[in-house]
């Protein structure tokens, strides 16, 4: 399979690499050529453009930052539906709303296009290690023509349902890591106030029974949301807020996991250094 890659960051560029490696004939594209240097030693072709990538792609993959992003590289005037070919194939690895891939589906229709959501899971080490998750939503023969490709940067590749339902599965994890951030924080200063060592106490709690994803990336960061904030704040801030809309679109009524999601937003939000 001819596969497209567009969205080469701390996350995107290990996938790019898998495919590579796995032997799948591979266009990139990037705003910004520094990003294609570490690919120079590899087979994949460069383009000039999204369109110019997706004309030599069976299927595009796209794990760019936001909403307004993945819109512009597939709908822009020199965007991948500029220059996919009927019949080809979109998916979207980036996180964002379920209406975002729905309303960019309908318009991929209209060009014979058909577009799937498959937001990711796990960092740029799983990437590397062919151990992502990927959430998928759309319709089963879709997802069953992209899973070999998926397949090299991921295990499980889960079909979640039809389109949207990998965006809501992602937003959901996503808010449940953010809230596990907070639980776990506080858990390792109340420690310290007990004069536990933060550092000891978050090896044992990572190999008992209260061990999570959020509380080893916490335990690697020093103990407390400083440095995550950094980084994640703005991100997960997005995800959190895209799940309380959707959960107020359904007339859900989520009570505790946003409650810990946005205690830990705040403590971020009020660790992160200010930009100059």
């Amino acid at each position: 399979m001819r596969v497209g890659f567009i969205g080469l960051g701390s996350q995107g560029a290990p996938m790019a690499r898998r495919i590579i490696d796995a032997g799948h004939e591979t266009t990139l594209w990037a705003r910004r050529p520094a990003t294609l240097v570490p690919f120079a030693d590899t087979p994949a072709k460069r383009a000039a453009s999204p369109a110019d990538l997706a004309a030599s792609s069976d299927l595009v993959c796209i794990c760019v930052v936001d909403d307004a992003d993945v819109e512009e590289v597939i709908t822009g005037e020199h965007g991948v539906l500029a220059g996919l070919r009927r019949g080809g194939v979109i998916a979207v690895h980036s996180t964002v709303h379920p209406d975002t891939c729905r309303r960019l589906a309908d318009r991929a229709r209209t060009h014979g296009v058909t577009l799937i959501d498959a937001p990711v899971s796990g960092g740029g080490s799983a990437a590397a290690e062919g151990r992502l998750v990927v959430m998928a939503g759309g319709e089963p023969g879709t997802i069953a023509y992209c899973r070999p490709v998926f397949a090299t940067y991921a295990d499980p590749v889960v079909h979640m349902g039809p389109l949207g339902t990998g965006q809501l599965a992602k937003l959901l994890n996503n808010v449940l890591f953010t809230a596990n951030l907070a639980t776990a924080a506080d858990t390792l200063a109340l420690g310290r106030d007990l004069a536990i060592d933060p550092a000891a106490l978050a090896q044992v709690l990572a190999k008992g029974s209260a061990g999570s994803f959020a509380l080893t990336r916490l335990a690697s960061a020093g103990g407390t949301l400083e440095r995550i904030a950094a980084h994640a704040e703005p991100l997960l801030r997005k995800d959190v807020r895209l799940v309380t809309d959707v959960a107020a679109a359904a007339g859900a009524e989520p009570d505790i996991v946003l409650s810990a999601a946005g205690a830990a937003l705040a403590v971020m939000n009020h660790q992160r250094p200010a930009v100059s």
